[in-house]
């Protein structure tokens, strides 16, 4: 079955994204970016306010696709402890030093890598971040304002992706300014997690985390995926 990820900014949210139901607790600063990071005092109070009940997720932030950026983010953020680090692809063309030099870290923590459907990064690169030791690949939207991912790629272009991480076994996800009505059509498509945080607000990605907002999307992967499964 599909998951849950719900992104947080704090202690508080990530409560209200446990009793919702969320399935993976992602730390993350919408304020800051795409992917923007949390300090990691915060990781840590976030991760001792989830004690356990859920695997958490933390972002590096919005970097440079580069070995001497993102190495040291994704170190920093390993060394939290959290479940997966998650690392934005802004441009996937001539990353091979990258993963070369994140292949080691990725031996020994959990990493995804997350690509962008609004900068249209070739497939092939799912290949190479499994040969990498990734334990897994999101595709989101970078610029929020621009359209959400099912109106960014086809139902068959999300369908090839999948189906390649499946091939690679690596963990799926799906993001990018989602709304209620995205929801069915993309659990038909079987990723692992589907991600959402504008979706759980009140008022927009960056205001505050809204139990009402989480309950509904909660509600409607259960009631749509358990559909699909029956």
């Amino acid at each position: 079955m599909t998951g849950m990820l719900a992104s947080v900014t704090d202690a508080s949210e990530a409560e209200i994204a446990v009793n919702a139901g969320a399935d993976l607790i992602d730390c993350k600063d919408p304020r800051s970016g795409a992917l923007g990071a949390l300090p990691v005092s915060m990781i840590n109070t976030i991760r001792q306010q989830v004690a356990g009940r859920r695997p958490i997720s933390a972002t590096v932030g919005d970097l440079p696709a580069t070995a001497a950026a993102l190495v040291p983010a994704v170190q920093r953020i390993a060394a939290t402890g959290v479940d997966f680090v998650k690392l934005g692809l802004f441009c996937t063309d001539g990353i091979d030093a990258l993963l070369d030099a994140l292949s080691p870290i990725a031996a020994e923590h959990r990493l995804i890598a997350v690509l962008f459907a609004d900068r249209p990064p070739k497939l092939g690169i799912v290949t190479d971040l499994a040969a990498a030791g990734f334990s897994g690949v999101m595709l989101d939207t970078a610029d929020k304002a621009g359209g959400r991912l099912s109106n960014l790629l086809s139902t068959d272009q999300l369908t090839a992706f999948v189906a390649l991480a499946r091939q690679h076994r690596l963990l799926c996800g799906l993001a990018g300014s989602l709304r209620l009505d995205d929801i069915k059509p993309l659990l038909a498509l079987t990723p692992d997690y589907l991600g959402f945080r504008g979706a759980l607000c009140a008022q927009g990605r960056t205001s505050e985390l809204s139990a009402q907002a989480c309950a509904r999307v909660r509600e409607a992967v259960f009631a749509s995926d358990y559909r699909l499964c029956g």
